[in-house]
C-alpha cells in the first residue's frame, strides 16, 4: 500500500515538473501573431487577388487555422482533434535578394498539414516547418523553445508518462488518442454523426433571419427594379440583413440618386465602384456617403462601359473574331476603371503587332485576360488565358495549335453544366436538402463526381440542411454543412 502511495507522490511531483516545463516554453497570443508573420505574408488572401480560388482557400483556412489558434489560449480547453488545413503558399525564387518576393513561374505551392498540438509554441513551429519556412526568428521570442524536431520527437512532451499512470488516474493517453486520430481517416458518415447535432442546432436559430434576409433582398430588388444583389464573400446570414438594412435607409433618404439602378446587380464586396462585369459594387466597410456618390457616378460608368465593349469588340477583330470575356469566379474582380486600362494596353500591343489572323476564323472561341501569368494556356472550359504581357507571335502559333481543342472543351463544358445542374437537382431531392450548393473553388468536375457518390449514399441525416461542397469539414455560423468534395466513406 504504501509503495502505491510512493507511486502516486511520485507522479504528481512528475506532473507538477511536466506543468513548470511546459510554462517556460509558452507563448503569448500576441508573441504566436509576431512569429507567425512570414506565414501569414506567405498565405493572406490579399495577396491572391488574381487566383480566386487558391485566395478562397486560404481565406477558409485562415478561419479554421484562428479558431484552432483561439481554442489554444482558453483556459481549460481540452477537447482538441487533428485539424487538417491545406494553404496555397507564395514562392521565392531561390537567390532572390530584392525586399519584394519574387515569384516562380507558378507564383505559389500547395501546402496541406495537420495540427494536432496543444500549446501555442508548438502550432506556430509546426506552421512555419509545414510551409518551409524559418523558424530562427521564434528563438529571439521571450520563451525557452526547444529545437522543433527534438519537440516533434517526444510529440511535444518533454517527459514521458508510465502507461500506469492513465490506467489509475482514468486519463486518456494524448499519445494513443494522437495515434489513433491519425490512423483513423475522417469519413463522411462518422463526421455527420459527429456534427449533425451542432448544425442542426444552428440553422435553426438562423431560420428567422434567414426569412428576414429573403424578405429585404425581395423588397429592395423590387423597389430599384434590380437584377439581382449578390454579395462576394460568404458572410453570415445577419451580417448581410445589416448590409441591405443600411441599403434600404439609403433608399429611404436619398431616392432621387438610386433612379439609374434599373436592371443592374448589385454586389456587397470590399470596396465601391463598378466591375468589370457592370456590376455595382458596394463596399461593406464604406458609409453611406460613399455609396451615395458611387451611385451619383453611374452615368459616367455606364459611358466608359460603352468604351470597354467598343474595345472588346477591336481586340476581337484583330484576333480572328475570338470573343473578349470576363468570367467572375475565375478572375479577380476588378473595377471597371482597371479592366479598362488592362484591355487598353492589350489592344495597343496587338495593334502594332499587326498579327495576320483571318477575319472570322476564330469565331465561336473565347479568351480572358490576365495580368499575373508569362504564357498563355487554355482552360478545361475551352476558354484562353491570355497574359497581356504575352508576346504577339508566340500568341499566334498557341491560338492556331489550340483552336480545336477549344472547341472540343467548349462543347464538353455545355455538356458538363447540364449534367451538374441534373445531379444537384437529383441530390437536393433524394437527400430533402433545402439548399445544395458549392463553393467557387470546386469544378463542375469534381461537383459532378462528389454528386454521384452521395447518390449512392444513405443520408438521412441531411434532411432539411443546407449543404456546401467544399474542400474541406466545417459546420458555419448559420448551420451550413461543409464537406469535402472527395469525401472518404
Amino acid at each position: 500500500m504504501f509503495c502505491c502511495l510512493r507511486t502516486v507522490r511520485r507522479l504528481c511531483l512528475d506532473k507538477i515538473l511536466l506543468q513548470c516545463v511546459l510554462q517556460s516554453r509558452t507563448l503569448s497570443g500576441a508573441d504566436a501573431i509576431n512569429a507567425l508573420r512570414p506565414f501569414y505574408f506567405a498565405v493572406h488572401p490579399d495577396f491572391f487577388g488574381q487566383h480566386p480560388k487558391e485566395r478562397e482557400v486560404n481565406e477558409n483556412s485562415l478561419k479554421r487555422l484562428n479558431g484552432y489558434l483561439e481554442n489554444l489560449q482558453k483556459p481549460g480547453f481540452r477537447s482538441f482533434k487533428p485539424t487538417q488545413l491545406t494553404f496555397y503558399v507564395r514562392e521565392r525564387e531561390p537567390n532572390s535578394s530584392n525586399v519584394q518576393e519574387s515569384f516562380s513561374a507558378s507564383g505559389f505551392r500547395a501546402v496541406s498539414f495537420t495540427l494536432h498540438t496543444r500549446d501555442l509554441l508548438s502550432t506556430v513551429l509546426d506552421i512555419l516547418n509545414s510551409c518551409s519556412l524559418s523558424t530562427e526568428h521564434v528563438q529571439s521570442l521571450n520563451v525557452n523553445a526547444q529545437p522543433h524536431k527534438e519537440a516533434k520527437s517526444t510529440v511535444n512532451r518533454p517527459i514521458k508518462w508510465d502507461k500506469t499512470y492513465y490506467s489509475f488516474t482514468g486519463f486518456k493517453d494524448p499519445e494513443e488518442e494522437l495515434e489513433q486520430a491519425q490512423r483513423v481517416e475522417t469519413t463522411l458518415i462518422s463526421w455527420l454523426d459527429d456534427n449533425e447535432a451542432s448544425a442542426v442546432k444552428k440553422l435553426k436559430k438562423s431560420l428567422p433571419l434567414r426569412k428576414e434576409l429573403e424578405r429585404l433582398k425581395i423588397e429592395l430588388s423590387h423597389e430599384l427594379q434590380l437584377s439581382d444583389i449578390r454579395w462576394q464573400r460568404s458572410w453570415g446570414i445577419a451580417h448581410r440583413c445589416s448590409q441591405l438594412h443600411s441599403l434600404g435607409r439609403l433608399v429611404q433618404q436619398r431616392p432621387e440618386i438610386l433612379k439609374n439602378v434599373k436592371g443592374r446587380t448589385v454586389v456587397f464586396t470590399d470596396r465601391s465602384g463598378m466591375s468589370a462585369a457592370g456590376h455595382i459594387m458596394l463596399g461593406t466597410m464604406d458609409v453611406h456617403h460613399h455609396w451615395t456618390k458611387i451611385f451619383e457616378r453611374l452615368p459616367n460608368y455606364y459611358m466608359l462601359q460603352k468604351k470597354l465593349l467598343l474595345l472588346e469588340d477591336r481586340i476581337s477583330q484583330l484576333l480572328g473574331g475570338i470573343q473578349v470575356i470576363y468570367i467572375e469566379e475565375l478572375q479577380p474582380l476588378l473595377t471597371l476603371e482597371e479592366y479598362y486600362e488592362t484591355l487598353n494596353s492589350f489592344y495597343n500591343k496587338l495593334r502594332d503587332s499587326r498579327l495576320p489572323f483571318h477575319p472570322r476564323s476564330l469565331r465561336g472561341l473565347q479568351m480572358i485576360l490576365e495580368s499575373d501569368r508569362y504564357a498563355p494556356s487554355l482552360h478545361e472550359f475551352g476558354h484562353f488565358m491570355i497574359p497581356t504581357v504575352c508576346d504577339p507571335a508566340a500568341l499566334q502559333w498557341f491560338i492556331f495549335a489550340k483552336a480545336q481543342e477549344a472547341r472540343e472543351n467548349l462543347k464538353r463544358k455545355e455538356e458538363m453544366m447540364i449534367t451538374e445542374k441534373e445531379l444537384i437537382d437529383t441530390s437536393t431531392e433524394r437527400f430533402s436538402l433545402d439548399r445544395l450548393y458549392k463553393e467557387p473553388s470546386v469544378s463542375s468536375a469534381q461537383m459532378i463526381d462528389c454528386c454521384k457518390r452521395l447518390l449512392e449514399e444513405s443520408l438521412p441525416y441531411l434532411q432539411g440542411m443546407h449543404l456546401c461542397i467544399s474542400h474541406f469539414y466545417s459546420v458555419l455560423q448559420d448551420g451550413d454543412l461543409c464537406i469535402p468534395w472527395n469525401w472518404k466513406n
